[in-house]
């Protein structure tokens, strides 16, 4: 039984009940989803092979591309639906290093290094700007913690430190929250989720990578071992190489060759409001809720409090994996049954076969949406009038230890995987790009590539 992703989009777009006025806005801009996407004209399709293929069109895939093709390798990106119409379009919108597993942090401050140069470098908007982060803390426990992270990433010279309440209430003026202390980044940025992976494919196809979009992969091809192909409904185009860059497909992708990637789906709850006047600049995340300004003079926002994974039948093939993980995060996981488990359990994965137009839209946790939004408006007065302009949903891919994979695979000459961004990947995607595509191009690497191996998982193989 497939997913019926059509269904969760008319859910996602029904009117949501708020204790305030609420305005709904036309969904997608031409791709009839939420949230809006600015769309890419795809290349033509003539079935041509490429030195590599891509497969996924989100800020991974397309960073990808584009550091491919600007090295002059014949790349081609393959996208089931439309460039970055799945979580490379919902997520929170943040640039950070503050709070990051210590082995990502080198390759976040690469990627927030491109970040500030790369709209004079496509000639396009990603609505990037540097406008700090700030994470409220109102426990000693949650000082502790962020005191212990500041400690492992000094060696790093990240641009953090911690904050008075003093210090908080002159960046967020009127605040109300309860407040003690906070870690600050103010190096930190932000951009446009719905403008960012689209500029970036236009900028690798004027590179000379082919974008092409409706086109689902629906097996990798072998030749004596090594990569030779890739199946697309109704076609195949050849390759030497190619990169899987499937966000939540990513598994499924690789089960066929053998390949066992650990990586479950959490869903991810944000909306977005109407202009806010006298909002911060700055964002924010803690006390209930996570804030960012948008271009439209907006705010994200999200909860971020605790984690929804989804029960699919993956959920049992990676128990293992996955346990420690419970175990140090029980407090925060919760695990929700819907649609999808019932779907994963008659075809044995997280999702369903990739299909052209196919779009993982799930309907947003309101319970998650309510209590974010309650807290916002309790901790900034500014938000008492704001209206509810949209909300949506997202299925973040996480693995075991919330670390990416971006690794070759050696038992498969010719293959690389770059997925499993556990909701970090936005900001760190142009560094994961690069990163990427040295591995392909065997480069040297931008950052040492040795903490994401595939290996590292019991499960993994590479």
């Amino acid at each position: 039984m497939p997913y019926d992703a059509g269904k969760e989009a008319l859910a996602a777009a029904a009117p949501a009940r708020y204790d305030m006025p609420h305005e709904r806005q036309p969904v997608g801009r031409g791709i009839g989803m939420a949230p809006r996407v600015d769309k890419v004209t795809p290349s033509q399709w003539t079935g041509e092979g490429a030195d590599v293929v891509v497969v996924g069109g989100g800020i991974i895939g397309c960073s990808t591309a584009l550091f491919l093709a600007r090295r002059g390798i014949s790349v081609a990106l393959l996208e089931k639906s439309e460039i970055g119409c799945e979580q490379s379009s919902r997520n929170w919108g943040w640039c950070r290093a503050q709070g990051r597993d210590v082995r990502e942090i080198p390759l976040i401050l690469e990627s927030l290094r491109l970040w500030r140069s790369l709209d004079n470098e496509i000639g396009a908007v990603s609505g990037f700007a540097t406008c700090g982060t700030l994470n409220v803390l109102s426990t000693d426990r949650q000082i502790e913690d962020a005191n212990r992270w500041l400690d492992k990433a000094k060696s790093y010279d990240v641009d953090c430190r911690m904050i008075s309440s003093a210090e908080i209430a002159a960046l967020v003026p009127d605040h109300r929250g309860n407040w003690k202390e906070a870690l600050h980044c103010p190096s930190d940025g932000r951009a446009e989720p719905g403008l960012a992976a689209p500029a970036i494919a236009a900028a690798a196809k004027r590179a000379g990578a082919r974008i092409h979009t409706g086109r689902a992969v629906v097996g990798i091809e072998l030749s004596g071992g090594a990569i030779s192909g890739v199946a697309v409904e109704g076609g195949r185009i050849s390759c030497s190489q190619v990169v899987i860059a499937g966000g939540a497909w990513s598994s499924a992708l690789l089960r066929p060759l053998g390949i066992g990637l650990p990586q479950l789906p959490v869903i991810e709850s944000v909306l977005r409001t109407t202009p806010v006047a006298g909002g911060p600049s700055v964002s924010i995340k803690g006390g209930g809720f996570s804030t960012r300004r948008r271009m439209d003079g907006g705010y994200t926002i999200g909860y971020g409090a605790t984690m929804t994974g989804e029960i699919v039948a993956d959920s049992f093939r990676f128990l293992s994996d996955f346990l420690p993980l419970m175990k140090d995060e029980w407090r925060t996981i919760r695990l929700h049954a819907g649609r999808r488990t019932f779907a994963s359990m008659a075809g044995g994965g997280t999702a369903a076969t990739p299909r052209a137009g196919l779009t993982l839209d799930p309907a947003p946790l309101k319970r998650d949406i309510t209590k974010a939004w309650r807290n916002l408006r309790q901790a900034l007065p500014q938000f008492r009038d704001a209206r509810v302009a949209e909300e949506w949903a997202g299925l973040i891919d996480v693995t075991p230890d919330v670390v990416p994979v971006i690794s070759r695979v050696e038992s498969v000459p010719g293959l690389t995987v770059s997925t499993g961004y556990s909701g970090h990947g936005f900001g760190i995607g142009l560094g994961a790009g690069r990163l990427t595509a040295d591995l392909v191009a065997n480069d040297n690497p931008v950052v040492d590539a040795a903490p994401f191996r595939l290996s590292r998982f019991r499960t993994g193989r590479s």
